[in-house]
């Protein structure tokens, strides 16, 4: 089988390996079909790093994937081979306090697809995963929804963490795979008021085609000034999906007293500032997302039954032997790039 590497600076290579042997009873054989191209893999693509995760190379790459089930553990009973599945890609321990408390997201043991020093990275064209990992989709779901339930999950656990409800004021800054996944799975939930900003034409025009109510370009109107004449109470609820600390700032004037921040864009750098004043006068509160809790079943259910509908965010296709060419893509923001999607069995 092939396996994408990192090894170097914008490098990525396809190794030949043998296929990987079931070696527990709990395990599946997973043939991955689909690898979505995410915005970490391409920091760690451009930079070798998201803050202090650092690549040592060569390291195996990507997380957002989809597959079929080609064999399963003797202890499997709810999977089968010719399953279609969604693979959740962080591997928790299930038994240190983090998980027992329900946040197996926060594992102290977790080992996380494609990071560095934890797990392999999904983008092979095999793959052994724990079977509680494999999520089974039905089959009016497709493999390209499929791969695109991480993201989605990250979107689905934004917007629950931060309580929003019908009727609820709401700005997403940045509109971005993240930022898109945020607006999906909220309106497919609740219905509000959703406000978009996003400095990149075709990404403005997607968040349009998928429902916000008002999307503005922040390097040429200022985004609080226009939000705030429609809402001069200010807002409900913000989410930073950018990953721009200039946004927090923005964040701030945005939101009215006792409104909530919601922090899901990672940022370039590790330490950031903010006017502590401005949010202690509101009483604001921050929240930070950290990946997904919980959250790829209850999006598989919103595929299947059409409340998300996300097709339109995978713009680009390649093939497996094309990774490299959409690294690049995704790191230029190129040709109106939202979503590139990996087909590895083309």
């Amino acid at each position: 089988m092939k396996i994408a590497y990192f090894t170097g600076l914008r490098q990525i290579e396809l190794r030949d390996e043998p296929v990987p042997t079931l070696k527990r009873p709990g395990d599946v054989l997973v043939r991955i079909d689909r690898i979505g191209v995410c915005g970490s893999d391409v920091h760690y693509y451009v930079e070798g790093g998201i803050g202090e995760d650092r690549l040592r190379y060569p390291a195996t790459l990507g997380h957002e994937s989809a597959g079929t089930i080609v064999e399963v553990g003797s202890a499997v009973k709810n999977l089968g081979p010719g399953t279609k599945v969604v693979v959740e890609p962080a591997l928790s321990c299930g038994n240190c306090d983090q998980c027992r408390a329900g946040r197996r997201h926060t594992c102290r043991n977790l080992q996380f697809m494609g990071c560095p020093g934890q797990a392999p990275g999904a983008a092979a064209q095999y793959m052994v995963v724990p079977a509680e990992n494999a999520y089974p989709v039905p089959d009016s779901v497709t493999l390209d929804q499929a791969a695109l339930a991480e993201p989605l999950s990250i979107g689905m656990y934004a917007f629950r963490l931060s309580g929003i409800q019908t009727g609820t004021k709401t700005a997403i800054l940045g509109a971005g795979p993240i930022g898109l996944s945020v607006l999906l799975c909220a309106k497919a939930d609740v219905e509000g008021t959703f406000y978009m900003t996003e400095p990149i034409a075709p990404r403005r025009e997607m968040a349009r085609q998928l429902g916000a109510d008002w999307i503005g370009d922040p390097t040429s109107v200022d985004p609080v000034e226009a939000i705030l004449e429609h809402e001069p109470l200010g807002l409900d609820t913000v989410f930073e999906c950018s990953g721009d600390p200039a946004c927090i700032d923005q964040a701030l004037d945005l939101l009215g007293p006792g409104g909530r921040l919601v922090l899901v864009g990672i940022p370039p750098t590790v330490r950031v500032e903010f006017d502590i004043h401005r949010m202690r006068r509101k009483e604001l509160t921050f929240i930070n997302v950290r990946r997904q809790n919980e959250c790829v079943a209850p999006v598989i259910e919103r595929l299947a039954d059409g409340r998300i509908q996300a097709d339109a965010m995978i713009t680009h296709r390649f093939s497996f032997e094309q990774i490299g060419d959409a690294f690049e893509l995704v790191a230029g923001y190129r040709d109106g790039v939202v979503k590139a999607m990996l087909d590895l069995n083309q």
